[in-house]
């Protein structure tokens, strides 16, 4: 995006760079990285970083504003309802489309966010085999709002693993089977914590165990990393030791499963804001719109762009309008905002924002980016395509 730093990156690149790019992933955990990792980072200026903030900032106050828990409690109906909701979730992360505004600029718009982890653990070590590779520029950094690497890993600690010293674990379902299992064992480096199975579980009254090394250990704190719409989908056997955590349960949650739902696309349709496209539920749609083609509907609750609707046909609403679990989201046009040697690629960036308990305010940190050539920024979308993937954006330093 800034037009002397990628000349001066495009020119310098080789395919031998990107391949010790690879290698230092690849050998920090061999054969677990199961995504494609985009030859190039993304360079951002500070004007573009300010607006990115700011509408963070927005969106983040009406999370703790007095509406927040009226207008989301809807999004508990007819879901897996699990008890001892904290108030908010120690941590959010939000999605934001690099797209061209009226007068042709480089705008922010929030496509979606997640009161759920993502792969906080892995850009560590993704930022450490960038700088390692490609000579970057010194005044850019992954990091925001001044951390580094020590201070974030610091911060991300405190997050998962609590302040009271609670033996903590991170829970998915079948971990070492997911295309994010990579970021699983980061996590387990960096913060020590084990890896267990959702099966791997043993309940005793309200506390929880897993076996390690023949003994039984009580699990305090849970890094959870289950989706619960991936669990809705296993055998009768796994979905009914998933009950578990629906249990009145002696253990405190990053972030409680709840969250998941209240602070989704469920939320979007109450953000007013210019760089939030108007998003509206379907089931409250008054008229259908005539330009279709200017919007796209997504279901409420699905992770990694599952079920969306890009391309609307007349049907589609009508067939969904009973139901309450859609969306009807203007449709974000993508700026083709990188050039590579294979083309333009459009881009998003997703920031992570963790709670901070002597600011009492979540506070952006770091982030991952993706680029796309494709409609949507998906592997499904992009496959069989040269510098697309998972990378991060280096922001000019405030």
């Amino acid at each position: 995006m800034i037009p002397s730093l990628r000349q001066k990156f495009n020119a310098s690149f080789t395919q031998e760079k990107y391949q010790d790019y690879l290698s230092i992933i690849e050998k920090s955990f061999p054969n677990s990285l199961d995504f494609r990792i985009a030859e190039t980072p993304i360079f951002i200026d500070t004007a573009f970083t300010v607006t990115m903030l700011e509408l963070g900032n927005y969106v983040n106050q009406q999370i703790l504003g007095a509406d927040y828990k009226k207008n989301t409690a809807p999004s508990l109906a007819n879901q897996p309802f699990s008890p001892n909701e904290t108030a908010y979730p120690n941590c959010i992360v939000m999605d934001f489309a690099i797209a061209l505004d009226e007068k042709n600029n480089f705008v922010p718009k929030l496509i979606e966010l997640q009161g759920f982890p993502s792969l906080f653990a892995f850009e560590v070590l993704q930022e450490q085999a960038l700088a390692n590779t490609y000579h970057l520029p010194d005044d850019f950094s992954p990091f925001l709002n001044g951390y580094s690497q020590a201070s974030y890993l610091a911060h991300l600690k405190k997050v998962i693993l609590g302040t009271k010293g609670e033996h903590t674990v991170l829970l998915e379902l079948f971990p070492h089977q997911q295309k994010t299992r990579i970021d699983f064992y980061c996590t387990e480096k960096y913060l020590g914590i084990p890896i267990v199975c959702i099966t791997e579980l043993i309940q005793k009254g309200r506390e929880l165990f897993y076996i390690s090394n023949g003994s039984p250990i009580k699990i305090e704190r849970i890094y959870n990393r289950v989706v619960m719409d991936e669990l809705k989908k296993q055998s009768n056997d796994i979905q009914e030791k998933g009950k578990i955590l629906l249990s009145d349960l002696e253990v405190s949650w990053v972030t409680h499963p709840n969250h998941f739902y209240r602070i989704s696309k469920f939320l979007l349709p109450f953000l007013n804001h210019p760089h939030i496209p108007k998003t509206q539920f379907v089931q409250e749609l008054k008229s259908i719109p005539e330009n279709l083609k200017d919007y796209i509907l997504k279901p409420l609750f699905s992770f990694a762009g599952q079920g969306v609707i890009i391309d609307i046909q007349p049907g589609d609403i009508e067939t969904l309008k009973k139901s309450k679990q859609w969306i009807l989201q203007e449709k974000v046009q993508y700026a083709e905002c990188i050039e590579t040697p294979s083309g333009p690629a459009k881009a998003e960036i997703r920031l992570f924002y963790f709670w901070d308990e002597t600011k009492q305010a979540y506070i952006a940190t770091l982030n991952l980016a993706r680029l796309s050539k494709g409609k949507m920024i998906g592997v499904d979308f992009n496959k069989n395509k040269q510098w697309v993937g998972g990378s991060l954006a280096y922001f000019e330093k405030l």
